[in-house]
């Protein structure tokens, strides 16, 4: 098992990664979900385990039989397309930065695991930013990013943590689908402003009691530490101040409060920082939600097929931030 967390004693990658073995019991109750772009299937005996990856599964798959998943290409919502032969090549980004949360309704969930059931390893590829930077890394496929957003807080002017200290954000109703028109960076770090973001008419029927307000910074109750823990891409409104005692500034213009994230979650967003934990069959990977970013890097289907086991460690409390969010329990 390889357990990710952020960590704060200055080093050039925060992300501190233990391994042992750990025996699993057998997973076996269905559940089907369905995300855009891609299969997500749940293990018939276990709702919560899900499967995902790409391609064929096997004959009999802990009782999914003849499963093959399928999924668009993870840059294919990137605004700045990557020519087909170069994928073939071997060139690859990110996908998509984020931490697993419904951002309405239901908190985040504090773990999630993943366990590595089989994946490719070779030939290696290359994660190329594509944003004129020039910045590249290696990999193998089938591989999961992480970085540490306790490392974007530390990295924070003090000016910009005084006011991520004391400010707050909202989130979409039904944020996945409010989104869902949007094109992303190539990078696959925030979202590229050409406002598809959807009206709340187009987004169906809402309860406006679930929609999601949380703290730009999380703190971890049991270290103290602070991440800076902004969904950029489900974002609606924020509402900003530098001191509890102040009335917030309410800004709701999408494109402002992303111009205002993008130097701030960059900045962290360097191959220095970036840890891509090289799974075995049979290793788990398990990361604390509450302070990390993650993201797939695709890879030609030719390559073979992905098979991954993900759970997520359900919350029994929301994010808390150093200060109270004012009418938010």
């Amino acid at each position: 098992m390889c357990i990710l967390m952020a960590m704060s004693r200055p080093s050039t990658n925060r992300v501190a990664c233990y391994r042992y073995e750990s025996p699993l019991t057998k997973w076996t109750v269905p559940l089907i979900r369905f995300q855009r772009g891609r299969d997500v299937v749940g293990i018939p005996g276990a709702e919560n385990v899900r499967l995902i990856g790409k391609g064929y599964q096997g004959s009999d798959h802990y009782g999914l039989k003849d499963a093959t998943i399928k999924k668009e290409l993870a840059h294919a919502w990137h605004d700045k397309p990557l020519p087909e032969e170069e994928y073939m090549q071997g060139h690859t980004r990110f996908q998509r930065w984020h931490i697993d949360a419904p951002l309405y309704a239901r908190d985040p969930a504090w773990f999630t695991t993943l366990r590595c059931i089989k994946r490719p390893t070779s030939p290696e590829m290359t994660i190329h930013w594509d944003d004129g930077t020039g910045m590249t890394m290696k990999t193998e496929p089938g591989l999961t990013a992480f970085f540490s957003n306790v490392q974007t807080y530390d990295m924070m002017t003090e000016q910009e943590k005084n006011i991520a200290d004391h400010s707050w954000v909202e989130y979409a109703p039904h944020p996945y689908q409010w989104m869902g028109d949007c094109k992303g960076q190539s990078h696959g770090l925030g979202l590229v402003s050409q406002g598809k973001e959807k009206s709340t008419e187009d987004l169906g029927p809402y309860e406006e009691k679930d929609i999601k307000r949380y703290p730009m910074v999380w703190v971890n109750p049991v270290t103290g530490e602070r991440a800076f823990m902004v969904h950029g891409i489900c974002v609606r409104r924020a509402f900003v101040r530098s001191s509890e005692d102040k009335e917030p500034t309410i800004i709701d213009d999408v494109a402002e409060i992303r111009a205002w994230l993008k130097p701030i979650q960059e900045r962290v967003l360097k191959p220095e920082y970036i840890m891509l934990p090289k799974v075995e069959e049979g290793d788990i990977i398990m990361w604390a939600n509450y302070q990390m970013f993650h993201t797939a890097v695709d890879y030609p289907d030719q390559w073979g097929a992905r098979t991954m086991h993900q759970a997520n460690i359900g919350a029994s409390s929301g994010p808390v931030g150093p200060v109270a969010i004012p009418g938010v329990a």
